[in-house]
């Protein structure tokens, strides 16, 4: 039992810590016919002559259930026949899971199809809530392979060793529920201090063909190795685990179609930024985006995982490449051979077929393509770098880059450091270092050991970086910020994925920029905004002007990958006597309630607790930075609901009227007064509600808090189906011009609810202060499986009955 408690503070024996690659050498025999995925990237089978050092280092890849290529291909050709067309990539791997091929109805954007994924993966954050909701849930083990990595309660403050150590003092609670947790129902653990969900997925369980979901926005970042990888909240990974079907409406599939060839200081980033301009933050709802054509074959394979990644920020349901050697190259250094022939072997399956078509195709061509920088305050707002001074100037967003930081789950593979790295040493050479400050985030326990040998680390602390843990740390708000005030202007550039207002160091006055790494470190070097690397001049110490020559940097790196500590803890055979404690008196974890049955009648007088105006993330409805050490316990963590959404009353955040005293509190605190009086409650929103992460703790809040029903002009689709899981109802206007009917004084009743029906509107009835009422039709996206959600008043109680 202490072994499970303790096991992951202590240092691990460096003679386990083998390479993927040797450890692959000691197989004796390799199946050649079946492609199966457990507690690692595949199956192996190996000789009962393995030595101990072997077992050790290849634990993470034991055995579970997944689909076989065999079985994929069986699935997509019924799904061909039956539709009578050519499929797309996404198509060939969605369907390709279909829990029911054959009777399983298909349409576009409009059917909910029923799938099997291959495995879930959850970081600490979001796991802890999925996994308080497993164990209310009874069962004794997952029924598919799923992992842990705890990447995102690492604050940023002096340094990777100083800030590992701190957070494990700091976490060690929540790390021992997770470790044992894991060890209990049999998922994988992946310590803190092994790196980003993301990039651990890439590297050891990604591969061309799987369907996997993760309870993180950006788990995307497997389509740069042809993986189908969803974002989900965690009572969906709940689902999954339970070996229950996992529902996705039938997404609609964006081609981009790419043709020349990156060169010069245009990376994979610029891709995407470039895409974001084009689509914006909610173009991309709904849809699958599928990247094609001659110029595929120019980008990395990390540098794919890079474009996959930030897809979240359209709102795409997920990215996927076509496989390729790039692909292949990658999975044979990551000691993964043996995928990379089967996947040659079922390649026509892990491609689109020839005459599939799109619902919408977007053209780029690489060699034209410019470098980007987007920001700042929302990820679309793309800039060509040449340009961003004179923008900034006119828009007077500081020009002064007060921190570069680079790495992060979209920008942190060898590829990328080396690039950045070869920036660095020019400006070594030149006798110059960054005039801005500079953090470095390796993104994997295996990148930090193989930069550090390669010395790319050493270039980037002697420019000026410092190297943060493995971690995600400023990208989501875990940063110890102090050179700046809070509520000072200014203005940092990142490698990282979003931006939004207060999301990195929780200063809404912080102007964020998103571009590539090479850019971030140019800028840092530079100082200013004002700073265009393909035309503009630095000087040296000496005072001699010169250019910055373009970036380079090897795709992967010379020699095998260092994997650096073993960090992998896998759940143990026999687990009956692992015990999983929750001290009724923590304030970092809280078992779960279930929350109460819908009775029967409409939803009557709702009063309205907030009218949010303008751009509602799933950061303004549950903050991250401080709040993260409250995501295992829903009544702590639910005193942060809405605090920054703007009150469109006063134009204030955490600002609004009681409506039963008549004073002015804090959203949460308001909310807690109407439960507590028996008064249950609304939100209304605008466009595009929950964008950004995949949180459910975003949607558990409000129901915790009495809430009933959020009724806004569109959704995010992670959101909607998070809100839908917790028993709420995610109702959209009809005609969206009927936001401006509702008053901030207003009550609602939704009435219609004794005949709830997919397909089917409600209706609402406005209630004005004045005794006046307004008549409003309400639309939903509920099937019939999720109307029992709401029936039994979320979608565990519904698994509980069931069972």
């Amino acid at each position: 039992m202490d072994a499970f408690k303790l096991g992951f503070l202590t240092s691990p024996d460096s003679n386990t810590a083998l390479s993927v690659n040797k450890m692959a050498s000691y197989c004796m025999t390799v199946t050649r016919l079946r492609l199966v995925l457990g507690e690692g990237a595949r199956r192996l089978h190996v000789s009962a002559a393995f030595n101990a050092k072997a077992k050790v280092a290849m634990s993470r890849f034991e055995p579970g259930t997944s689909i076989s290529y065999e079985k994929l291909h069986e699935n997509i050709d019924i799904v061909r026949k039956r539709l009578n067309r050519p499929l797309t990539l996404s198509e060939k791997i969605v369907y390709g899971h279909l829990d029911d091929p054959v009777g399983q109805d298909i349409a576009r954007g409009r059917t909910y199809l029923r799938l099997r994924p291959d495995r879930v993966a959850m970081q600490d954050a979001t796991a802890q809530m999925a996994m308080l909701q497993f164990i209310s849930s009874g069962l004794p083990k997952v029924a598919v392979p799923s992992t842990i990595h705890c990447d995102h309660l690492i604050e940023a403050q002096i340094g990777g060793v100083e800030d590992l150590k701190r957070a494990k003092e700091v976490n060690q609670e929540v790390y021992n529920f997770l470790a044992t947790a894991g060890a209990k129902y049999g998922v994988g653990f992946w310590k803190p201090g092994s790196g980003i969900i993301h990039q651990i997925i890439l590297e050891n369980y990604a591969y061309p063909g799987v369907l996997l979901i993760g309870t993180d926005s950006h788990t995307p970042n497997g389509g740069g190795l042809g993986s189908i990888c969803i974002g989900v909240g965690g009572a969906d990974a709940v689902d999954v685990m339970a070996g229950i079907p996992w529902e996705l409406k039938c997404p609609n599939v964006i081609g981009v179609k790419l043709t020349g060839s990156l060169s010069g200081w245009t990376s994979p980033k610029d891709v995407i930024l470039k895409v974001a301009g084009i689509l914006t933050v909610k173009g991309g709802t709904g849809a699958i985006v599928e990247y094609h054509g001659p110029g595929v074959d120019s980008i990395s394979c990390t540098g794919m995982a890079t474009i996959c990644n930030m897809g979240a920020e359209i709102g795409a349901t997920t990215s996927v490449f076509p496989y390729n050697h790039r692909m292949k190259t990658y999975l044979n250094k990551t000691g993964r051979a043996d995928i990379a022939a089967l996947a040659d072997e079922h390649k026509d399956d892990l491609v689109p077929d020839k005459g599939c078509k799109y619902d919408h195709v977007i053209e780029i061509n690489l060699s034209e393509l410019k470098p980007h920088i987007n920001g700042p305050f929302t990820p679309d707002l793309a800039h060509p770098v040449s340009e961003i001074g004179a923008v900034a100037e006119k828009n007077g967003w500081p020009l002064e880059v007060k921190v570069g930081l680079i790495g992060s789950c979209t920008n942190s593979s060898y590829e990328d450091m080396g690039r950045a790295a070869s920036l660095a040493k020019q400006a070594l050479d030149k006798g110059l270092k960054c005039k801005a400050a500079f953090t470095v985030t390796p993104g994997s326990e295996q990148i930090r050991a193989t930069i550090e040998r390669d010395g790319f680390s050493k270039i980037l602390r002697d420019v000026g970086g410092v190297v943060l843990a493995n971690a995600c740390g400023p990208c989501i708000g875990q940063w110890d910020r102090k050179d700046v005030k809070m509520g000072e202007k200014n203005t940092i550039v990142t490698s990282y994925n979003r931006n939004f207002t207060s999301r990195n160091d929780a200063n809404p006055a912080t102007h964020a920029f998103v571009t590539s790494p090479e850019i971030v470190t140019a800028l840092a070097i530079a100082g200013t905004l004002k700073f265009d690397p393909e035309t503009d001049y630095l000087t040296a110490a000496n005072g001699e002007k010169f250019k910055l020559e373009p970036p380079n940097g090897d795709e992967l790196p010379a020699r095998d990958f260092d994997p650096g500590q073993d960090t992998y803890q896998h759940p143990p055979a026999e687990s009956g006597s692992v015990m999983v404690d929750v001290s009724p008196t923590s304030t970092r974890l809280q078992l779960l309630e279930p929350f109460d049955k819908w009775n029967g009648k409409d939803l009557e007088d709702l009063q309205v607790l907030i009218k949010v105006k303008g751009k509602c993330t799933t950061d303004h409805i549950s903050a991250a930075g401080p709040w993260l050490k409250f995501r295992g316990h829903l009544d702590n963590i639910s005193n942060n609901m809405l605090i920054g959404a703007i009150n469109i009353e006063n134009d204030a955040v955490n600002k609004i009227k009681n409506r039963l005293t008549g004073e002015y509190g804090g959203v949460p605190d308001v909310a807690r007064h109407y439960k507590a009086n028996g008064l249950s409650w609304v939100v209304v929103g605008d466009d595009n509600y929950g964008e950004g992460s995949s949180r459910e703790h975003a949607a558990l809040e409000p129901r915790h808090l009495g809430g009933r029903v959020i009724l806004v002009k569109s959704f995010a689709r992670i959101h909607e189906t998070n809100l839908k899981k917790q028993g709420m109802l995610p109702l959209t206007f009809a005609d969206p011009t009927d936001y401006d009917k509702i008053r901030p004084d207003d009550k609602l009743s939704i009435t219609g609810l004794a005949t709830f029906a997919p397909g089917k509107p409600l209706k609402g009835v406005v209630k004005h202060g004045d005794g006046s009422q307004d008549i409003i039709t309400l639309n939903h996206t509920f099937n019939e499986n999720q109307v029992e959600w709401f029936h039994a008043g979320s979608a565990l109680n519904r698994m509980k009955e069931l069972q």
